[in-house]
């Protein structure tokens, strides 16, 4: 099988106010500006956006003001708060046991950010940052863990791109409980999963533009909510058979580096670019991949960058 490589980079970046985080963003602005759509480039959509923001994510207002001035590009306060950004939608495996966060994160490699970042912006937060400030997954400092994955159901409305959804919960919450009821009243651009761990609960819930947020039969989540699979669905994403898998095998590292969990490039170009362990009491994470792993902690947290081989574990 042919195999392809792809470097992640670890970096800190503090509250953001020190220029590593600009220096950071700036390298890949022409690449994510793109992503911004029409209606956020007007003057009237940005305003909107910003308001939008302030209304539903006020703690992180300060935050996002820091970040745009350092971009210092007059669509970057309208990027930065993920309200006006192209819909994406990754096709990923997750499951919340026993204080721990288990994810594959499935996408284009080209299309991933792949940074894993330590920051301080409202409080200490580890996770794999994409769109320049937003998370796939991540851990805080209280022992609370969230990731995501996709919903699988092709509805767009008004509302944040999940990933700075995740941001929030990680920034601003203790608790899997606290997370949750943020969330009731969050609107999501997207239909999308999230698994939230705390040391108490693990959970997932099934939100979207078009639903209240609702509680997951269990704490694990492929790319369906609660509406029927198609037979042409099940073959494209085969998120039943990695559900089943998943809850078979538990929180196991092992069976996420394996078929069904591990996959190999669809016909989208999508495949399993990393697995993450996070362990959210102990405050650290492990990032593996065939063959590699990379562990990164609250107190042990190393920049520096691996070029890592996707593939099929032998």
């Amino acid at each position: 099988m042919r195999r392809q490589h792809k470097t992640f980079q670890a970096i800190e970046v503090g509250d953001g106010g020190d220029g590593r985080w600009a220096a950071h963003a700036r390298a890949l602005w022409q690449d994510m500006e793109g992503l911004l759509t029409e209606e956020g480039r007007t003057s009237e959509g940005a305003d909107r956006v910003r308001a939008l923001f302030r209304a539903h994510m006020p703690e992180l207002v300060p935050v996002l003001e820091r970040l745009a001035s350092q971009l210092d590009r007059p669509e970057a306060e309208a990027f930065l708060t993920h309200a006006a950004l192209r819909p994406f939608s990754p096709a990923c495996t997750q499951i919340g046991r026993n204080g721990t966060l288990l994810r594959n994160y499935d996408f284009p490699p080209d299309q991933c950010e792949g940074t894993i970042v330590s920051s301080c912006f409202l409080r200490p937060v580890i996770g794999m940052q994409d769109m320049l400030w937003g998370l796939l997954d991540g851990m805080n400092d209280a022992g609370l863990a969230v990731s995501l994955t996709w919903g699988g159901r092709s509805v767009y409305g008004r509302g944040f791109a999940i990933l700075i959804v995740v941001r929030y919960l990680l920034e601003t919450c203790d608790s899997v409980d606290e997370a949750v009821g943020r969330l009731r009243s969050m609107p999501v651009a997207v239909p999308q999963n999230l698994t939230l761990v705390d040391p108490a609960k693990a959970v997932t819930v099934f939100v979207g533009p078009d639903m209240s947020p609702t509680p997951a039969p269990d704490a694990c989540a492929a790319n369906h909510q609660h509406l029927p699979v198609t037979d042409e669905q099940e073959r494209a994403m085969r998120t039943q058979e990695r559900l089943r898998a998943i809850r078979v095998a538990g929180a196991d590292v092992a069976a996420m580096l394996r078929p069904p969990l591990y996959r190999s490039v669809d016909e989208q170009g999508s495949r399993t670019l990393y697995t993450a362990c996070y362990r959210p009491v102990e405050g650290d994470v492990t990032y593996y991949w065939p063959g590699e792993f990379w562990r990164q902690s609250f107190g042990d947290f190393t920049p520096g960058s691996r070029t890592v081989a996707l593939g099929l574990a032998g």
